[in-house]
């Protein structure tokens, strides 16, 4: 697996850590990103090989998208484990214990389950025993939505750090047959450490639409439907969409929510050092640039690479721009996606993190024991329930002790 991470710092809390506190805030709070982190997989698939698939070829690809490779994930590879690995570079970034992680908020539309959520196991894989966790739907927008929540939730006091990830493996949802979906989607997953502090800055505004009559737009089935279509059958769903349709209402809301979420935050569009859109298609993302009378050059693109990764876009562009140093200390940055749904929305952010001082290998490998050791105790924890019901029997699902068996004059 490739992962990268960035370079830059953290604010510290200014209340200490760790969730025992009292979160009633005496002044304003604010919510910043003190961490952030990516992982993808290793395999790329350029444009050739997919026009080993189906009718298409590399100069149609490119023309049409920007695209020229993306990654694909290996079987033993899910947005879970991409997940896992980002958020643990986030949060060595952030120089944050996982038990002063007090949410997890996951956004992706490939999960391994309906339930658990996602964001369940990345919390006992990192050892976050502390945190709430749940998953998000809002397809490419999910990672907007998430971010804003969790802002939210910092700014008010109710918690004091969170952890978002967008995580994706589309490949496992795409019909590798049609031609005007296989070749925009990829696999990776992003994370972003929020913390709380009453130094101003941070997320400063979140907003947040949806239009459902487009919901036919841009979908993927899930069990419900499958099951019923096929009459209790199963089917393998795989991603519809209607891309005039999509383009079309792209580039629109990318620019209105743009206008919106930077008018929120008191500030103008001339006041913007970057703009990090959701990265579906590089023609959408000049479109939108048109529309905003913004130069090019302000957008951070890097769709060529890595395709369309839905909820992980956002937070993988990031990454890659802060170690680029596109975006520096105090820069105004706006972050915009939009996606089934129909969803879109936008985030103005201050981007004030302070460098943080590089770790020993003795410091780091300290962390990594830290680490070890909650993913040791969640084995504990499993084992000692395995334990329980040995020694205490099990309970049936309505709460009782487990039926007799068939035949059993009991």
């Amino acid at each position: 697996m490739v992962s990268s991470n960035g370079k830059n710092g953290h604010l510290p809390p200014t209340n200490g850590k760790g969730p025992t506190h009292d979160h009633g805030p005496a002044s304003p709070r604010y919510a910043h990103i003190t961490g952030w982190g990516m992982a993808v997989p290793e395999r790329v698939m350029t444009n050739d090989e997919i026009a080993r698939l189906v009718d298409t070829n590399d100069e149609w690809i490119q023309a049409r998208t920007g695209i020229k490779e993306r990654r694909i994930a290996d079987p033993k590879e899910t947005s879970t484990s991409l997940a896992i690995s980002a958020a643990l570079r986030a949060m060595e970034v952030a120089d944050i214990d996982p038990e002063d992680i007090e949410l997890i908020i996951v956004a992706t539309c490939t999960p391994e389950y309906a339930f658990p959520a996602t964001a369940c196991l990345v919390q006992d894989a990192i050892g976050a025993r502390n945190a709430g966790a749940f998953d998000l739907s809002a397809a490419c927008t999910g990672f907007i939505y998430a971010l804003g929540m969790a802002a939210e939730a910092v700014k008010g006091g109710s918690i004091k750090a969170a952890l978002v990830i967008g995580a994706e493996t589309l490949s496992k949802v795409i019909n590798w047959k049609d031609r005007g979906t296989c070749i925009l989607f990829g696999d990776g997953a992003g994370a972003f450490v929020l913390q709380g502090s009453e130094v101003p800055g941070g997320v400063r505004s979140c907003v947040m639409r949806s239009d459902g009559s487009g919901s036919d737009l841009l979908s993927l089935p899930s069990v419900g439907q499958v099951r019923s279509a096929n009459f209790g059958g199963l089917l393998d769903p795989t991603i519809e969409m209607n891309g005039r349709e999509v383009f079309r209402f792209a580039t629109k809301a990318l620019a209105a929510v743009t206008h919106e979420a930077v008018d929120e935050a008191g500030m103008k569009l001339e006041d913007i050092n970057a703009i990090v859109p959701h990265q579906a298609n590089k023609r959408i993302i000049e479109a939108a640039a048109r529309v905003l009378e913004l130069p090019e050059e302000k957008f951070v693109v890097n769709v060529d690479r890595y395709g369309n990764t839905s909820a992980a876009s956002i937070p993988i562009a990031l990454c890659e721009a802060v170690n680029e140093g596109r975006i520096r200390r105090n820069d105004n940055v706006v972050f915009v996606g939009f996606g089934g749904g129909l969803t879109w929305g936008a985030a103005a952010v201050q981007w004030d993190v302070t460098l943080p001082p590089e770790l020993s290998r003795w410091q780091r490998l300290g962390r990594q024991t830290r680490y070890a050791v909650l993913r040791f105790n969640s084995m504990g924890r499993r084992a000692l329930r395995r334990m329980e019901g040995v020694l205490f029997g099990s309970e049936s699902p309505e709460g009782g002790v487990e039926p007799p068996k068939r035949g059993s004059k009991k």
